[in-house]
């Protein structure tokens, strides 16, 4: 999560530091049969402590890209099924003079980005090059799907790191057609609707960006509400820092077909329990058994009116979730093809509910 350095840390450490596990720290005969991930999931605890607790301290923030030009959002009618097609080009026509803006700007990432994404086969159903960049790519045909599965990244996600959060929805998207049963329309949905936090950064620490970004993930939604069937399901499918936009956005989003909300690789959803979310969606949570997302201490407390950390670890039964297996992925595994998590997370979109893998 943040990191940082300087006088005041040993202060803030003390409040973030977390009892070790039951023999940590005591040598035993089995202790040379441990294996290497034991050791480093010890070290990791102890350093990212160290690193939260600094964060909280200075007032650190990631390194933010200049300006980049680009046109402002196309201006469309307003969305219905007949209009999708006529979105997308509008959209696609956007990303394509942001792709030459940008290179005129030499900015010759976020022009391979943009030009990417405007090709022919790409369904963009909101794009804005401007600063780090939003969009909303589609995958499917939402019209007719019955079954939705919307994408909420985390932190280091923009423009120029698109193409590896389309390729979890890619993923996904190829499971859903295998795993779907006959008749069963399905569509997935990237979306980047808001400016995610840097990792290394103090605003990854805090509700800030989420609180932000809440109300547009329900925008979102009651758009979806009426391109999708009257009928649809909807799954959001949350990842690391995006679990507390959508543990911010629970709350707001009854009457719009969200029927599950799950939360992989989270450090916590600004609540301490299930329950505060005060949603009638099924709720999930996983984690890798090698995600180091484990590693950070789950905390909220108070530091000069700002409430820093997330609370209760939503995979422990006090929180109350329906934990999944995710296998022995990392916190970037949780979508590779193939894996036991992607399996499961393909279940709960289909509604299979029953036939998803527990921890």
């Amino acid at each position: 999560m943040g990191r940082g350095t300087g006088a005041g840390a040993t202060v803030a450490a003390r409040t973030v530091r977390t009892p070790s596990p039951p023999g940590e720290g005591r040598p035993s005969e089995n202790d040379a049969s441990r294996s290497p991930r034991r050791r480093r999931h010890r070290e990791r605890r102890t350093v990212l402590a160290a690193l939260l607790a600094a964060a909280v301290v200075l007032p650190l923030t990631g390194a933010t890209r200049p300006d980049i030009p680009a046109p402002p959002p196309a201006s469309l009618a307003p969305l219905t099924p007949a209009t999708l097609d006529a979105a997308y080009e509008a959209n696609r026509a956007d990303a394509a003079e942001a792709s030459r803006m940008a290179a005129a700007h030499g900015d010759t990432t976020r022009a391979a980005a943009d030009h990417a994404m405007a090709s022919p086969s790409r369904r963009l159903l909101a794009f804005d090059g401007r600063g780090e960049g939003r969009a909303t790519e589609v995958f499917g045909d939402l019209a007719h799907a019955s079954r939705v599965a919307v994408l909420v990244p985390g932190s280091d996600t923009s423009l120029d790191t698109w193409s590896r959060f389309r390729a979890t929805a890619v993923a996904l998207r190829h499971r859903l057609l295998r795993e779907a049963p006959h008749g069963t329309g399905t569509a997935v949905v990237a979306w980047l609707g808001y400016t995610t936090p840097a990792t290394v950064s103090t605003t990854v620490l805090t509700t800030a960006r989420a609180d932000e970004a809440a109300p547009r993930l329900r925008d979102l939604l009651t758009e979806l509400h009426g391109l999708t069937r009257p009928d649809a399901h909807v799954s959001l499918i949350c990842h690391s820092y995006g679990t507390v936009v959508c543990g911010r956005s629970a709350a707001r989003l009854s009457g719009l077909g969200v029927s599950d909300i799950v939360l992989v690789g989270s450090p916590g959803t600004g609540v301490d329990s299930a329950a505060d979310l005060r949603t009638r969606a099924r709720l999930w949570a996983a984690r890798g058994d090698d995600d180091w997302i484990a590693d950070v201490p789950h905390l909220r407390t108070d530091f000069f009116g700002t409430t820093v950390g997330f609370g209760t670890d939503p995979v422990s039964p006090a929180f109350g979730a329906r934990v999944f297996a995710a296998g022995g992925g990392g916190h970037s595994d949780y979508f590779r093809p193939g894996s036991v998590s992607l399996a499961n997370l393909a279940r709960i979109v289909l509604g299979e509910t029953r036939e998803v893998s527990h921890a």
